[in-house]
């Protein structure tokens, strides 16, 4: 049985699974998709967008289907489609509407249906817990719906997408498991029982949530729950409502990198608030890059015991100056200039300059007698893995004013670097310690995927005291430092900006998406720490951005609703009021500030 290696890069084995013409999992390599935001009732746009999707390099491409009809028009898009020439396979996205995920079966390749809310609850809207008769009950009540459709996807070849989203667990689930990434497992490997027992193989998985950390901790829990049961079907990657623009491209890839660099995965989605083709080429530098880790040379660690890839606990540190201990990550700038978000220190030469003034030196690993006799509150030492001898930790152990910037140049950064952790954390040494990385890109795209995927995972795993990222080449130290904000912000462990929800749109969108960020945007940018949702439908809207304190949710078309929390508090507002609305809201409530 495959088990997920912290050091050493393998590709979890999985089921190969046949989309139309398209093979997925197993030893096939990782497909890149999207979704079309068109309304799939506008069959030449849905139809034209399709095509721009497949040009970008696009491997499949999905349609909400909300009703019956726009499950019908399914197979007219497919069929225009297939006479142009494009073959790519569909699939159809279900909420709601189990009666709508029958026709889809007939027409596209694969569909994707959402276990929260195919079959309506016994006990709606009663907040009573369930018993375990009422549980089982609406367990039955799934598997009667769920078998005819399955039977129809045997009949047609049809795939199927079970894709759990954090947002919309259903309320027996939410009622024994709550808000839970064990209630998102629980959710699906119900559905995958049913699937086994009735013999139908044909399956992809996803765990979508827009918390990166939940949700790469939940698709590592689903990995071994299906293990322990035999099975061992393809899984779908995405981090929903991610944005758009840098903070976007860092979410996605903080959150899909950390789990390809783990090895899972088989086909992705980036998620952004954009067109749908500019999400492939995100997508696939990101499968590219991690995939260059393949046949590495191996990493000679052991794992802590103590180490859980479940739930976040912050390595223990302890306290130098204004790094480790309780204090959030510090930013570290290769450079002067005028940064957005001021850094905690600026490297200058050998020596750091921290924001308040004070200069600390910096040691290599040569030079540990100089560093072992210097009386300065800080001293930071430039440290790698291979330079981690017996005497070197000893120095660590005993001198407790030292703060390791740790670097590495192996092909699998991501597992040298861990392993540097698991050994420190094997013999008790608290040394807080900086992440460092160091590319050559002159596209800042390339840099944020690169540098969210290498980083992002080591803090969603709980290490890391500051990032220090470097570049050689055309980047600017502004833009660089941003990177490392962003990174920051994205693994949830330094909040610097407010932070944008935002769903990628498609065919239930009620309203113009990008025009609205932008203008919400433009007004609440300032308010650092705020979490503001902007979701284009009640689908996934109240329930994926749980964690925002503000929402702008289209209820209708030109109507909007707002949140605070997950409470509506005014409904179907007319859009051209709507921005207004919400910083009335946001000041009544004494979050907001010029």
């Amino acid at each position: 049985m495959w088990k997920l290696n912290q050091f050493n890069y393998s590709r979890r084995p999985s089921d190969t699974i046949r989309i139309g013409n398209l093979l997925l999992g197993g030893s096939q390599p990782v497909r890149v998709q999207s979704m079309a935001n068109t309304d799939t009732n506008d069959i030449p746009n849905s139809v034209a967008q399709c095509l721009r999707i497949v040009e970008a390099g696009g491997e499949l491409v999905r349609y909400t289907a909300q009703g019956v009809r726009e499950a019908e028009n399914l197979k007219l898009i497919h069929e225009a489609l297939r006479q142009q020439g494009c073959e790519v396979p569909l699939v159809a996205d279900i909420h709601f509407n189990a009666n709508a995920a029958d026709v889809a079966a007939l027409y596209v390749e694969k569909v994707r249906i959402n276990p929260g809310n195919y079959v309506g609850s016994i006990k709606i809207g009663d907040s009573s817990d369930y018993t375990q008769e009422e549980y089982e009950q609406e367990y039955e009540k799934i598997r009667a719906r769920f078998i005819p459709f399955l039977n129809i996807c045997k009949e047609h070849h049809t795939a199927i997408r079970i894709g759990v989203n954090h947002g919309s667990l259903s309320e027996r689930i939410m009622n024994r498991y709550g808000d839970t990434s064990r209630g998102m497992v629980e959710s699906c490997m119900e559905f995958l029982r049913i699937c086994k027992a009735e013999s139908f193989h044909n399956v992809v998985i996803s765990m979508k949530t827009s918390n990166t950390v939940m949700m790469v901790q939940t698709v590592r829990l689903l990995v071994d729950e299906m293990a322990k049961e035999g099975l061992q079907y393809p899984l779908h990657l995405g981090v929903t409502e991610a944005g758009d623009g840098e903070d976007g491209r860092i979410k996605s890839a903080v959150g899909i990198g950390g789990l390809l660099a783990d090895g899972i995965g088989d086909t992705i989605r980036v998620s952004l608030s954009e067109e749908p083709e500019a999400e492939i080429p995100v997508a696939k530098q990101l499968v590219s890059y991690i995939g260059e880790r393949e046949n590495h040379t191996p990493i000679d660690a052991i794992e802590n015991i103590l180490y859980s890839r479940y739930e976040y606990r912050r390595r223990k540190t302890v306290e130098a100056g204004n790094v480790g201990g309780e204090n959030v990550p510090v930013v570290i700038a290769g450079g002067d200039g005028h940064h957005g978000i001021v850094p905690d220190y600026i490297l200058s030469g050998k020596k750091l300059l921290s924001s308040e003034g004070t200069i600390y030196p910096v040691y290599s690993v040569d030079e540990m007698h100089a560093l072992e006799h210097d009386t300065s509150e800080v001293k930071f030492l430039n440290l790698s893995y291979p330079e981690l001898t017996a005497p070197v930790l000893a120095v660590l152990t005993l001198h407790t004013d030292v703060v390791v910037l740790l670097h590495t140049n192996h092909k699998n950064g991501v597992g040298e670097q861990r392993a540097f952790f698991h050994a420190l954390m094997n013999v008790g040494c608290t040394a807080p310690v900086i992440l460092c990385r160091e590319y050559k890109e002159n596209d800042l795209q390339q840099l944020q995927v690169k540098a969210a995927a290498d980083l992002g995972v080591l803090f969603i795993d709980g290490f890391g005291d500051g990032i220090f990222l470097q570049n050689k080449g055309s980047i600017s130290v502004e833009e660089i430092n941003s990177v490392a904000f962003g990174i920051l912000q994205a693994s949830r462990v330094r909040v610097t900006k407010t932070e944008f929800i935002s769903c990628p749109g498609c065919g239930r969108t009620m309203f113009n998406l990008q025009t609205v960020i932008a203008r919400i945007k433009e007004r609440t940018s300032h308010l650092k720490g705020l979490k503001i949702g902007i979701m284009g439908c009640i689908v996934n809207g109240p329930g994926e951005m749980a964690d925002a304190d503000y929402g702008y949710v289209g209820a209708g078309r030109g109507k909007v609703s707002l949140y605070k929390k997950k409470e509506c508090v005014e409904r179907n507002i007319p859009e051209a009021e709507a921005v207004e609305k919400m910083i009335e809201l946001i000041k009544v409530n004494g979050d907001w500030h010029e």
